[in-house]
């Protein structure tokens, strides 16, 4: 896909791995409506940094714990922007607790932000890509979501099921050249990791990770734009890890 003049939508793209694609995305010439829970100095930092590069960004808040924002978000960004090309969901964040830890609460809106904003996501703007014939879907999944961890149940469950919607949603959706693909990160430097401790840290550079390094969101978005431009790429979890998955010991 040739993003010169293209809408892209990504939830979740003021800080970390979202901010990093808005602007990855904008250095290739696309026109960005960027969501988050609240719009404050990052939103506005991402805005800056896009419009910047002479590309428009669109800030929308939302909450996609619940269910009545995908839609409205959609239809939000195709009143100001005029569609929607490519669509990347990166909101949601950490899910801790185990079986009798996590409250229900917790666990359903987890499934609410990381896997039913994306079914109500694509009814909205795969009707805006199909007379078009192309468009792109990226879910950002986790390493947490192919392998088991200790402590977070709800948070596995959530990613572990974006693979799977990722080959199903390519599979209905390759006849009209939509394709979807996922991501999925291990260990990096953003938010998200800051609670780990320097401990935890050290085992993760000197036993869990063969490239000894934590990424980096940049390197994130670098992927996500190859998924996004190429192609002949569908129905595909790529793991962006550093080879934590790919170890057995």
């Amino acid at each position: 896909m040739d993003l010169e003049n293209k809408i892209c939508l990504i939830t979740g793209g003021t800080m970390g791995i979202g901010g990093a694609t808005a602007i990855a995305l904008a250095r290739r010439g696309a026109d960005l409506a960027v969501s988050a829970r609240n719009a404050g100095a990052e939103a506005d930092a991402v805005k800056r940094a896009v419009e910047a590069l002479g590309r428009k960004c669109e800030i929308v808040v939302a909450d996609f714990s619940k269910p009545s924002e995908p839609k409205r978000v959609a239809q939000e960004v195709a009143d100001k922007l005029g569609s929607i090309d490519v669509l990347v969901h990166s909101a949601g964040g950490p899910v801790n607790g185990k079986l009798f830890e996590i409250t229900d609460e917790a666990w359903y809106s987890a499934f609410e932000v990381h896997v039913h904003a994306i079914f109500h996501l694509a009814r909205a703007v795969v009707p805006m890509m199909r007379p078009k014939n192309e468009g792109a879907i990226v879910l950002i999944s986790s390493v947490a979501g192919l392998r088991s961890l200790p402590t977070n149940l709800a948070y596995q469950a959530v990613k572990g099921a974006l693979p799977q919607l990722t080959r199903a949603l390519a599979r209905e959706l390759a006849e009209n050249n939509i394709r979807v693909n996922c991501v999925a990160p291990g260990v990096i430097r953003t938010r998200f990791h800051d609670p780990m401790t320097a401990e935890q840290k050290k085992i993760n550079l000197e036993q869990r990770i063969p490239l000894r390094a934590e990424g980096t969101s940049e390197q994130v978005a670098s992927l996500i734009l190859q998924l996004i431009e190429n192609d002949y790429i569908t129905g595909e979890t790529v793991s962006i890890d550093g080879g934590l998955t790919m170890r057995v010991a």
